[in-house]
């Protein structure tokens, strides 16, 4: 329980991260490409997170809780993670160009979905309170969303394949754990991965210049160490201690604290509908913490 319960903590950390970023990744814009900006931050934080492996490995072994690393396992979890996270982000840069801000985020949410079926595909079948707390999810991400009507578009079917490789991150980041994978090492291979991947279209369609990753250096520090480096470090240790179901509701909390963190340092305004959004999201994530049973059988106890 209190393993969980730190895994699930975690998790909230990551979506908080990952949510006020998006402040940070719309000031980048300014002054380079998307994926020469993904390409930066992405590199950044396999470099930073060198230091720190190095660093937890050395008090590891001063405190005899080391252990010897699987090698292979760490390698091809690193490289399945990295293919994942780098296809994912890439899809979704391109989609954002000819979709709406609101409905790539209400798409790339969906992934709260598309887990609990990948896991009922490979024979884990989530607690049918999942699904309720994914269907109430799903509505509140509209709300908070879609200002307007919804209809689809290019631009949302490449956001749509993209939440189809969170989803399958998220899973593959589970397996490989599972199988005794090293958290850190894996995190700090799968940005390298990541990176080498988005290198391509960033050289296919934009033209790198040191001079505009110069004047983005502010938000590709905040979101190469912050987002990048710590965050999806945080997701790949927090995912030890939860359900990838349970993982994805709470991580889905980034759409609220990006608009949170859109309101409260952009001044942007949040009405009724969105806030109601917020409200049925944060209560979806709430109730996926709740173990109803275990309260019933205290309360037949008692």
């Amino acid at each position: 329980m209190l393993k969980n319960m730190k895994g699930n903590l975690i998790l909230l950390l990551t979506a908080l991260i990952w949510g006020t970023a998006f402040v940070a990744q719309r000031d980048g814009m300014n002054h380079i490409g998307p994926y020469t900006f993904n390409a930066s931050r992405t590199f950044l934080a396999a470099v930073v997170l060198i230091p720190v492996v190095l660093v937890f490995k050395k008090i590891e072994k001063r405190s005899g809780s080391y252990k010897p690393i699987d090698k292979k396992t760490t390698i091809l979890g690193g490289i399945a993670c990295g293919a994942c996270l780098g296809v994912a982000s890439t899809l979704q840069q391109i989609g954002i160009v000819t979709t709406t801000a609101g409905k790539a985020g209400f798409i790339t949410a969906l992934y709260v979905i598309i887990v609990p079926i990948i896991a009922l595909i490979l024979g884990n079948k989530p607690p049918k309170k999942i699904w309720i707390c994914v269907v109430l999810a799903i509505v509140g991400f509209y709300f908070l969303c879609i200002k307007s009507g919804f209809s689809l578009d290019i631009g949302d079917a490449f956001v749509l394949v993209c939440a189809l490789g969170f989803a399958v991150h998220i899973t593959v980041i589970d397996r490989f754990l599972s199988k005794g994978a090293d958290a850190l090492v894996m995190a700090n291979i799968q940005f390298w991965t990541a990176g080498i991947l988005i290198l391509v279209p960033t050289f296919v369609f934009e033209t790198p210049t040191v001079d505009g990753i110069i004047s983005a250096r502010y938000s590709i520090l905040f979101t190469g160490i912050m987002s990048s480096a710590v965050a999806y470090t945080l997701q790949i240790i927090g995912q030890r201690y939860t359900t990838p179901a349970v993982a994805t509701l709470i991580m889905s909390l980034e759409s609220v604290f990006a608009a949170l963190a859109g309101w409260l340092i952009l001044g942007e305004n949040l009405s009724l509908k969105e806030l109601f959004g917020c409200a049925l999201v944060f209560t979806a994530v709430i109730l996926a913490q709740v173990d109803f049973k275990s309260m019933k059988n205290s309360k037949d106890r008692s």
